[in-house]
């Protein structure tokens, strides 16, 4: 046989095809390589981003309950050691208390055991109001259902309508919530 080293030739021309095929599926089959490494490489990032997540994630409700677990020590500490202060407050109180018993032991007179007992008295409303606990007042005051309670309405003129006429048991407030209203005896129409 004879070959043909024409270039043109059709032989030449199908070797040439074939070669470029070959070319063309090299290229080919490099950029599915490279597309699959790419998205092996996104596949690899994206799962380090989901850990990372995953572990800020861990950490965070770690943090959020051991929050959680301080602030309940801590109200139940408040309740436990919140009536310290209240009670080292009343303790000179129980002192005076045991100096009056001594003094009713020893004397007779009714005055000076009455001296006591107002020390004692003045001593308590001194020391619940730098505590902050006030009276609610009363006297010649407007029923107000905020701060009093009416447990009696008497028929009158001798006094303007929903007046208070008598207080029967005192009311407390502590600073501005109101921890006992007043029980009052309230003026009505006659």
């Amino acid at each position: 046989m004879k070959q043909d080293n024409n270039p043109f030739s059709e032989e030449n021309q199908n070797k040439e095809e074939e070669t470029n095929q070959n070319i063309e599926e090299t290229k080919t089959d490099d950029t599915d390589i490279q597309k699959e490494s790419s998205k092996t490489e996104e596949t690899e990032k994206l799962k380090k981003e989901l850990e990372e997540l995953n572990s800020l994630y861990i950490r965070m409700a770690a943090d959020f309950d051991n929050y959680r677990k301080r602030q309940a020590q801590e109200r139940e500490s408040l309740l436990k050691y919140g009536k310290e202060d209240t009670l080292k407050k009343l303790l000179p109180l129980l002192d005076t208390f045991d100096r009056a018993q001594k003094c009713f032991d020893e004397e007779t007179e009714i005055a000076k055991i009455k001296d006591c007992v107002d020390v004692i008295y003045k001593q308590l409303n001194d020391t619940v109001d730098k505590m902050g606990l006030k009276v609610i007042d009363t006297k010649d005051q407007k029923f107000d259902p905020n701060f009093h309670e009416a447990v009696m309405q008497t028929p009158t003129s001798d006094y303007e309508e929903n007046t208070i006429i008598a207080e029967l048991q005192k009311g407390y407030r502590l600073d501005d919530r109101v921890i006992r209203p007043a029980m009052v005896n309230v003026a009505t129409e006659q």
